[in-house]
């Protein structure tokens, strides 16, 4: 593995994040949990369905965020690069016991490198997303954001592999938030473990730091995460 290649993933992760410390507005504190299920089903070595739940809590852990609903398609081209498709159903919980309704479609590009006990990986999203689109007039004109993830990973053993990662989103286009359009306005900072319990699951635990700069009434989250996955394949 290229040294350059090293050195640009440990940049982006750890040292990048330190420039945009400076632009953060008045924020507000917030603390909860994030809880993943998720289960990939390959037909073979290149093709795999995807499915995912998570169910989010806010306000120091006491009041229900959301809960959301992926279902997807992935395709690796090799052991380096792999790509897919998202769609994310989204019920956000509101005040007065309402929900925002939500309709995302992600598309990922993840190229990753071994290095030894080292795995480094790059994964791009463009992300699109409508919200409200029978009681909002601004419902149907879609947000899109960039979001791009930096991660390193290290194996101690067969079964524990610790993990660092740092994600920046740029906003292309919010109709909500058009002041914030053009401009880098969240950092989120993610360190954990991942323990695989047998061949086809892994139980994981993290700790998530979220900044949010260039936006009105920003917020800084807190979030503790527990995962659950299983990679299931065709007979």
């Amino acid at each position: 593995m290229h040294r350059k290649y090293i050195l640009c993933i440990v940049f982006f992760t750890f040292l990048l994040p330190s420039t945009f410390a400076k632009t953060y507005s008045p924020f507000y504190p917030d603390a909860g949990s994030w809880n993943t299920f998720s289960c990939s089903y390959a037909l073979n070595k290149k093709f795999a369905f995807l499915f995912t739940e998570e169910l989010r809590f806010k306000e120091n852990y006491s009041r229900l965020n959301l809960f959301y609903t992926n279902l997807g398609v992935e395709y690796k081209f090799n052991s380096h690069f792999k790509t897919s498709l998202v769609y994310r159903w989204v019920d956000k919980y509101m005040e007065y016991d309402q929900f925002s309704f939500r309709h995302r479609l992600m598309w990922d590009a993840t190229v990753k490198q071994d290095y030894k006990k080292f795995t480094f990986s790059y994964r791009h999203r463009l992300q699109t997303e409508i919200r409200n689109v029978q009681t909002s007039d601004a419902g149907a004109i879609p947000e899109w954001y960039s979001r791009n993830k930096f991660e390193i990973s290290y194996d101690i053993s067969k079964k524990i592999s610790p993990y660092y990662s740092t994600e920046f989103r740029y906003q292309l286009h919010d109709p909500r938030n058009v002041e914030s359009d053009g401009t880098w306005h969240r950092i989120r900072y993610q360190a954990g473990v991942d323990y695989k319990l047998t061949k086809s699951s892994k139980a994981g635990i993290y700790y998530l730091i979220q900044h949010e700069y260039n936006v009105m009434a920003a917020e800084n989250l807190y979030i503790t995460g527990l995962e659950y996955s299983l990679n299931l394949k065709r007979n």
